[in-house]
């Protein structure tokens, strides 16, 4: 037994350069590249960086760990996690695989825009609509990636239709951006940088409190708060209380009249005047008596 290493690990330590966190975390966008396996989230990150950094193989499931590699371009500065894929559970037999999972579901917890790749020969799957849940669950910023474009077969308004089929079996994320790529050619490759920083800056937007009620108070204006047994839904006044992703607390006379409906309106109105593209929006109604305000 080894006594007193801990103490020499602290000496070492100690002469180690502190990272300057402002500059690494501020302006450094993280990146995760997820999805099922063997749908090209290793060949994608080939691709970006021009080289082969990661295990690429058409067995799926080559990837066991997150991997983490720094990337500088003309557009910014990122850190791109490849994943190990989600499989499904009743294939998970190996702890080798647990481990792959809950490893991914970390690296998307840390990750501030997440890349969410569909094979375009599969369309999406229900280990897709998964995958994409746990990223939108955690309030990151997401990118539907579709790959394989090249090798699918096309005719005359092919791009839309499979674009609705995307929104429809993935309709919680309707705000997602949609872009069609091939890793393997490198078509639309580099056009996905612009629509990450976009994406990171929209996760991380901040609204005045005196902004967002001239919002608030136009959209009670247009479609009136709903009613039940007499009783009308009064909106207070609103405020944002958090970023990445962006969320409100919505001050209200009564919690149950302030229907998922009208929530989901009000979410819609905030998107429609703000943007906030590629992120989740959460509304949190807090019930305050009218005679607090």
């Amino acid at each position: 037994m080894l006594f007193g290493i801990g103490d020499v690990l602290d000496a070492i330590y100690e002469y180690f350069p502190e990272k300057d966190k402002s500059e690494d975390e501020e302006n450094t966008i993280k990146v995760a590249v997820i999805g099922k396996p063997n749908v090209g989230k290793s060949s994608l990150i080939n691709k970006i960086l021009g080289e082969k950094r990661t295990i690429v193989s058409d067995i799926a499931g080559t990837t066991r760990d997150a991997i983490d590699t720094p990337f500088e371009n003309e557009h910014g500065k990122y850190i791109l996690i490849d994943t190990a894929g989600i499989r499904k559970h009743n294939k998970i037999n190996e702890s080798i695989e647990k481990f792959s999972v809950q490893r991914t579901l970390l690296a998307i917890e840390r990750a501030d825009v997440c890349l969410m790749m569909i094979d375009a020969n599969d369309g999406v799957t229900d280990q897709d609509a998964k995958i994409a849940g746990e990223a939108h669950e955690a309030g990151k910023g997401v990118i539907i990636v579709v790959n394989k474009w090249d090798e699918y077969e096309k005719t005359t308004g092919t791009l839309e239709k499979y674009k609705k089929e995307v929104y429809e079996k993935l309709s919680y994320l309707s705000y997602a951006p949609v872009i069609f790529i091939s890793a393997k050619t490198g078509q639309r490759v580099e056009k996905l940088f612009e629509i990450i920083n976009n994406v990171a800056e929209q996760n991380s937007l901040r609204v005045s409190t005196s902004v967002l009620n001239q919002v608030i108070n136009e959209a009670i204006a247009i479609v009136q708060p709903p009613t039940d047994k007499g009783k009308r839904l009064r909106i207070f006044y609103g405020t944002q209380v958090s970023t990445k992703p962006p969320t409100f607390v919505v001050f209200v006379n009564n919690i149950e009249l302030f229907h998922f409906s009208y929530q989901r309106y009000l979410v819609n109105q905030l998107r429609k005047e703000f943007g906030l593209e590629g992120t989740p929006v959460r509304l949190i109604p807090r019930e305050k008596n009218e005679k607090e305000i």
